[in-house]
């Protein structure tokens, strides 16, 4: 059976200090809530800051993006193996702010799902559509592209390790039951997506990824709510510091 999974995707908020006294916060929040695993993916800065309040406690450490090489001429970048040197346990990849400001390509995000998961991190793959190729009704050609794009260059026996995050670019921000049903029915193609995209010699596999919800949060105290909610048609909540 999968474990349902709380990722709280800071974004470009709060610097060392306050970063490192939130984490404190939701590490005791979630201390006792069985049948969960939760992360916290501050920014690059507070990574440090962040895992040792996180010291001792079930919260898992994560980042918000990374390169796939190991290290070279990549300004401004960060490696799987910095993230681990860091305490790291997953990576967001392929969010849709890095797919529209800084112009990140299918390709990309699975040479980024790939390096992590050679590297011991779990991936948090990002996929979902615009709301012209909604319109369009293109949501599950989008889907099939994107995650085909990763599931092409991960090792057949990593499938299971990934993390789906379905994450329709017109949804970002928004609310209310349109939202939710809309996402649960995509949130459900998602495993036969990757089963054709695998073979069909392989589709237990895709069978136990877990897809996880992208919601706006404003605070640690949702979470409880969000994660019962999610279970009916996914496996994992993300909650988010601002916008």
């Amino acid at each position: 059976m999968r474990t349902p999974l709380i990722a709280g995707n800071w974004k470009m908020h709060l610097a060392r200090q306050p970063a490192g006294a939130l984490a404190r916060d939701v590490a005791a929040l979630v201390r006792d809530v069985p049948g969960v695993d939760v992360a916290l993916c501050p920014p690059a800065t507070a990574l440090d800051a962040v895992g040792r309040a996180l010291a001792g406690t079930r919260v898992l450490l994560g980042a918000q993006t990374m390169h796939w090489e190991a290290q070279g001429p990549y300004t401004g970048e960060i490696s799987a193996p910095m993230l681990v040197d860091l305490g790291c346990k997953t990576v967001i990849v392929g969010h849709s702010e890095r797919r529209i400001f800084f112009g990140e390509l299918d390709t990309a995000v699975g040479l980024k799902a790939a390096a992590a998961i050679a590297h011991g991190l779990t991936p948090i793959v990002c996929v979902g559509e615009a709301f012209s190729e909604r319109g369009r009704g293109e949501t599950a050609a989008v889907i099939a592209r994107q995650l085909g794009a990763v599931l092409a260059l991960v090792p057949a026996a990593a499938v299971a390790g990934l993390v789906v995050a379905y994450e329709p670019v017109w949804a970002i921000g928004s609310a209310g039951p349109v939202r939710r049903k809309r996402q649960a029915r995509e949130h459900r193609r998602v495993p036969g997506t990757a089963g054709d995209r695998r073979g069909a010699g392989r589709r237990r596999q895709p069978g136990r990824l877990r897809v996880r919800r992208d919601r706006s949060g404003r605070g640690a105290v949702a979470w409880r709510v969000r994660a019962l909610e999610a279970r009916r048609a996914c496996d994992s909540v993300v909650e988010r510091v601002g916008r």
